[in-house]
């Protein structure tokens, strides 16, 4: 999955501008981190998709 995707599919999920504060200030525990900082650390974005897949309700359709 490419980051431009990610950002993507974050933002059908949330909306345009929720979507930057759940990556900003949610810590996913399946990461241990938060949306932002796995991504700066280095972790894919689909690995990354599947762990907000994990701990949001996301539609099918999005996953």
């Amino acid at each position: 999955m490419r980051l431009s995707d990610f950002w993507k599919r974050m933002e059908q999920r949330f909306g345009d501008g929720y979507a930057s504060s759940v990556a900003a200030d949610y810590r996913l525990n399946a990461l241990g981190a938060t949306v932002n900082e796995a991504i700066e650390r280095g972790d894919s974005a689909k690995s990354v998709w599947r762990a907000v897949c994990e701990e949001f309700d996301v539609p099918q359709r999005l996953r």
